[in-house]
């Protein structure tokens, strides 16, 4: 199977660049049951083409571990994996070309956001539902296409045609975004995949779709195949797709949302976040707790699952929150036992609420940078000299990771209602003055792999009451 990526941006080779991938030299990927092959058919200022040709290895496929089905067209012994772009088109994008698809360029960084005239061909892809899916796939997103439908076999013209197509695509995009609707798309047309999906899927299609599934009108559709019908799954993607939904329609509202920050690469890091607030809580003994901001529950139905906690109380400025976390925890189904150890109410962190009073654990899990900066004395006083907690997790995004994005902008934020954020030395003279002016002593912890250069994605202050026994 075959992919090629051209364009006419001048200079044209500047796609080497993008690519990571040296035109004098014909490179070499080991992949699942075989190889890809990297090669520049043309190169010139005017035209490049680069070509990523998979070699799959038929004996391979049947040796390979795994989960017994895959569900190929014809099966283990005799089937078409070799022969068409599927998921292992996908993976050798992933591999061969993950610099680019990851939106790192060394050499010239610049390009990685410049949109440059790109055509893509494939020979041949699968397509189960016909052209009527291949549009309805890839024209929302600007592309034009020329496809052509092969028959099934040439000397019987009455048997008609088959589901595979030679596919041209060109668009003006990034070579990024080019990428991701290809890695992602590919095995939907072919409503198949090699591997056996599973939890990880989630995080892959939220990572690559950033950006164009949230708002793509065939995002059931795609959710759905990509997750090999597996509808667990697929329920769970389209669940977080239609929650930033209604965060970003809600943000207006909200003054500290405990929102998910679904623009970071992975989505993983928020539930790092949640679990990083609630071990610290158990750690410190905490049994009532306070989750300030609670946004949509997802802390709370962590804290709920440990029997330490014997109360936890939830706090948001916005009220749709507070409904959805209802149905998440379904509390409408807890028992009158269970209904004791929860509370959720609306408030805002800025004044004093007599509410927060008496509890030994409370968390502010990614709030803090959805306030003004000027407003945050307001929220010092109300958490830390009012309601007073004997252990305080605080979590907030680390500024110095932004650069490792791939849309990284001098400037620009992870989410659209940051009002701040911060580098860790700022974070940690802010945590320090709290902490002394409130009778704290604090710690800090990072979130997340740490990067050597730049740290972690998030970062944590821990502040303990000096007198506390926590």
């Amino acid at each position: 199977m075959l992919l090629t990526i051209s364009t006419t941006h001048f200079p044209a080779d500047d796609l080497s660049f993008l690519l990571h991938k040296h035109p004098a030299k014909i490179q070499s990927v080991d992949i699942s049951s075989g190889k890809a092959h990297i090669f520049y058919p043309e190169l010139s200022a005017q035209k490049c083409t680069a070509a990523l040709l998979l070699d799959i290895d038929p004996v391979g496929l049947v040796r390979s571990a795994g989960p017994k089905g895959n569900d190929f067209a014809l099966e283990q012994y005799v089937n078409d994996r070799p022969y068409v772009a599927s998921s292992f088109m996908s993976a050798a994008i992933a591999k061969a070309y993950s610099s680019a698809l990851n939106g790192r360029c060394k050499d010239k960084p610049e390009l990685v956001d410049t949109a440059m005239p790109f055509t893509a061909k494939l020979a041949v892809l699968p397509v189960k539902g016909g052209e009527v899916i291949l549009k309805a796939l890839f024209e929302p997103l600007g592309y034009a296409i020329n496809a052509v439908q092969h028959p099934l076999d040439t000397t019987y013209p009455d048997w008609g045609n088959s589901r595979y197509f030679t596919v041209e695509l060109s668009h003006q995009v990034t070579l990024q975004q080019l990428l991701s609707h290809l890695y992602v798309l590919i095995p939907v047309c072919d409503n198949d995949k090699h591997y056996w999906v599973n939890q990880e899927e989630i995080e892959k299609l939220l990572a690559k779709g950033k950006g164009w599934l949230e708002t793509h009108p065939a995002r059931e559709l795609i959710v759905r195949r990509y997750m090999k019908g597996q509808r667990s799954l697929a329920n769970q993607t389209l669940d977080v797709l239609l929650s930033k939904d209604q965060v970003d329609a809600d943000t207006a509202e909200m003054e500290s949302p405990g929102i998910n920050d679904a623009e970071e690469p992975q989505l993983r890091i928020h539930d790092l976040r949640l679990l990083a607030a609630k071990d610290e809580l158990l750690s410190a003994g905490a049994k009532r707790v306070v989750d300030l901001g609670c946004g949509e529950g997802r802390l709370i139905k962590l804290l709920l699952a440990e029997k330490q906690f014997e109360f936890v109380l939830g706090m948001d400025v916005s009220y749709r929150s507070l409904e959805i976390a209802k149905e998440r925890l379904k509390m409408d189904r807890m028992t009158e036992r269970q209904l004791q150890r929860v509370q959720l109410i609306q408030g805002s962190l800025t004044y004093r609420d007599k509410r927060l009073q008496g509890f030994d654990g409370a968390a502010l899990v990614e709030v803090i940078e959805h306030l003004d900066e000027h407003r945050l004395t307001a929220l010092e006083i109300s958490v830390f000299e009012y309601a007073k907690p004997e252990v305080l997790v605080v979590t907030t995004p680390n500024a110095e990771y932004n650069v490792r994005f791939a849309d990284h902008e001098a400037g620009k934020m992870r989410h659209n209602d940051h009002r701040f954020e911060w580098t860790r030395p700022e974070f940690e003279a802010w945590a320090n003055r709290v902490a002394i002016q409130f009778g704290y002593a604090v710690s800090f912890k990072p979130i997340g792999e740490v990067d050597p250069e730049v740290g972690a994605l998030s970062q944590m202050a821990i502040f303990k009451q000096e007198e506390s026994g926590l």
